[in-house]
């Protein structure tokens, strides 16, 4: 199987692709899947822009909304996660994963899915601090100045639900890269290109605790990440001589000139090749639902009940009887249309809008619909902030993100 890896896609998806088929018809090959290592800004209308943290000039319309309105179709199975400069207020909707578009899958804030006979697995967002991490998922649309750049950032609710994984992870995603990645591969040449990057790299701080917990515990043979927008690849040797290797490479912005595309051969069963669930990342979703964290407060553990074997064989027995392929593609909002002026302002479009694809997703799961609960916003628990963290007013947690990579 032919997989080609994008770093960060900013919206660009026209030149992503058109450069894929440059690729085939040169190589006389045939791609399979495309994968996105974040800030994929799936930007459907004017209206998205205002849930996409980005300087001015760098917020644009680019080309996801032919994509979603169907006036193009995306000539590859995608499947993206999510980084520090995406359309917020539509990833919410898509919180476990779903369709963006035709033919392109989001994998949600956390996922894993199969194509083919391969199981990918991906993180959204950007590790900040423990502050951060440890909260739960709080912010709503519309956001402020402050949940704006919140939204994106990791929690350790998402990151536990992965580490419950244990059957072999294939592929894992992750936008920032994980912390002492740059111990495995060639630091000098990563310095030459990017000195800027010294403090960080002797601070230990270059990179993301929780992918490192993550690359510990499922030890996949590929690893692939953007965010810092250079081309960097390492040879993690897990357990010593003779274990598992993980082969990392981060890629780079789309661009010209730039290091943004790699092609690799992974190893797989005859096809074709779709997109579909996963059973035990359904599991895991369905058994940790209860400790879905809607406050600042951290995810509650010891609401999770249901036994793991139990929940195993439900969630088997139901896929047999559905099938495994993702609910079906369903618009939530207008696209954009470059020859009408439409209306965007306040009031015109929902707030919260729920995604037939998630409702029907929790239906299937028999889980309640939680995304909309507009009562946990940051207003709502100002004063519910976990008193470990030492602060008495949340909003005094956020920082300037001024220097975060476009």
């Amino acid at each position: 199987m032919k997989i080609a890896v994008e770093g960060c896609m900013h919206g660009d998806l026209d030149n992503v692709y058109r450069t894929l088929q440059h690729i085939e018809r040169i190589h006389d090959t045939k791609i399979d899947l495309l994968l996105c290592c974040g800030d994929f800004q799936a930007v459907r209308n004017e209206h998205d822009l205002k849930s996409l943290k980005a300087s001015p000039k760098h917020r644009k319309m680019n080309s996801f909304w032919k994509y979603y309105s169907g006036e193009a179709i995306a000539p590859y199975p995608t499947i993206f996660i999510g980084g520090n400069h995406e359309a917020s207020n539509y990833l919410w909707e898509l919180y476990y994963g779903g369709w963006a578009a035709p033919n392109i899958y989001f994998l949600g804030f956390a996922g894993v899915v199969k194509f083919g006979n391969l199981r990918i697995g991906g993180l959204s967002g950007i590790y900040k601090s423990r502050d951060h991490y440890s909260s739960g998922h709080y912010e709503r649309p519309p956001y402020n100045e402050h949940t704006i750049k919140s939204v994106y950032h990791v929690r350790e609710y998402d990151v536990h639900k992965l580490m419950q994984v244990e059957e072999p992870i294939d592929i894992f995603l992750s936008h920032d890269w994980p912390v002492n990645i740059t111990d495995h591969g060639d630091l000098k040449q990563l310095l030459q290109k990017k000195p800027f990057f010294t403090k960080e790299v002797r601070e230990k701080k270059l990179g993301s605790d929780a992918a490192a917990y993550l690359l510990e515990k499922l030890k996949p043979p590929y690893w692939f990440s953007a965010h810092l927008h250079c081309k960097f690849a390492a040879r993690v040797q897990h357990g010593g001589e003779g274990g598992p290797v993980t082969n990392f490479l981060a890629l780079d912005k789309c661009g010209e000139h730039r290091d943004f595309l790699q092609v690799i051969d992974v190893e797989s069963g005859p096809g074709p090749y779709e997109i579909q669930y996963d059973e035990e990342w359904l599991e895991i979703t369905r058994r940790f639902n209860p400790a879905f964290p809607l406050t600042i407060a951290s995810a509650n553990f010891s609401n999770v009940y249901l036994d793991k074997e139990a929940c195993r064989n439900w969630v088997r027995s139901k896929l047999q009887a559905r099938g495994a392929r993702p609910f079906e593609f369903c618009q939530t909002a207008p696209s954009h249309n470059p020859s009408k002026k439409s209306d965007y302002s306040s009031g015109a479009f929902p707030v919260c809008p729920r995604n037939p694809q998630t409702e029907s997703l929790l239906q299937f799961l028999e889980l309640p619909y939680l995304l909309d609960n507009m009562s946990e916003s940051l207003d709502a628990t100002r004063n519910s902030f976990p008193s470990s963290h030492g602060y008495n007013n949340p909003e005094e947690i956020f920082i300037d993100d001024a220097d975060e990579l476009q």
